[in-house]
């Protein structure tokens, strides 16, 4: 099984290292978001950061979704299992996050001395942890990249421009960057680092099952059979 998920990842790696210009966004796409705060609205700058990070590769593992759906039936022939496949995805994905977060939480930690950079280090690793099944969810879905896209810049747009107070934004799924971020930055108690960990570890299990429950459907499927 191992062997078979490592494929899998090495594939969805070398498929995104293909797509120079998707990687270039990722990597630049965080930091549009860190500058619009940068300076006076410190808090804001970290939470966003976070957020730039979510979008980018939510938006990655929409295409990596999407891009998937001709090949994946093939390699289910071939005898791979649903779940290789989709822990294959996630696991190029996450190691993708991980590796575009790196430079940011340098940049902080040498840009905001003042702040809680353990705490900035775990929003970003929940942040990749919740935003790659959340994009393979998005892709299941739709199976289109531009309704999917819409998609993602509804989520994230909403998640930014909404009061974080209101309990509203508690049901979207990257709520708690802002209270990590919080934590992080003003110095709070860690009732707000508990709530945010609670949050984002609840969504990213949710968003697994429900990525890994669309799959299996999707490719229990057989749409080149007709039955009489």
């Amino acid at each position: 099984m191992l062997t078979k998920t490592r494929t899998v990842a090495e594939m969805t790696l070398r498929e995104i290292a293909r797509r120079r210009g998707v990687l270039l966004i990722l990597l630049l796409m965080p930091l549009a978001f860190y500058l619009t705060r940068r300076g006076d609205h410190l808090g804001q700058s970290v939470r966003f950061v976070c957020l730039g990070l979510g979008w980018a590769l939510s938006t990655a593992a929409l295409f990596t979704g999407t891009a998937s759906r001709a090949l994946e039936p093939r390699l289910r022939l071939s005898g791979y299992a649903t779940r290789q496949l989709v822990l294959g995805r996630l696991l190029a994905l996450w190691l993708l996050g991980l590796a575009v977060s790196a430079p940011y939480l340098l940049l902080i930690r040498l840009d905001e001395p003042d702040v809680r950079h353990g705490a900035v280090a775990l929003s970003m690793a929940l942040m990749v942890a919740v935003a790659a099944p959340f994009g393979l969810a998005v892709a299941a879905l739709l199976p289109r990249d531009m309704e999917g896209t819409l998609v993602l810049l509804t989520v994230v747009g909403t998640q930014m421009t909404l009061d974080p107070a209101d309990p509203a934004a508690r049901l979207l799924p990257f709520w708690f960057s802002r209270e990590i971020a919080t934590y992080a930055v003003d110095g709070t108690a860690a009732d707000y680092l508990a709530r945010g960990l609670a949050h984002g570890a609840g969504y990213g299990l949710l968003l697994l099952v429900v990525a890994a429950a669309l799959a299996t459907a999707r490719l229990r499927r057989r749409p080149h059979l007709r039955f009489v």
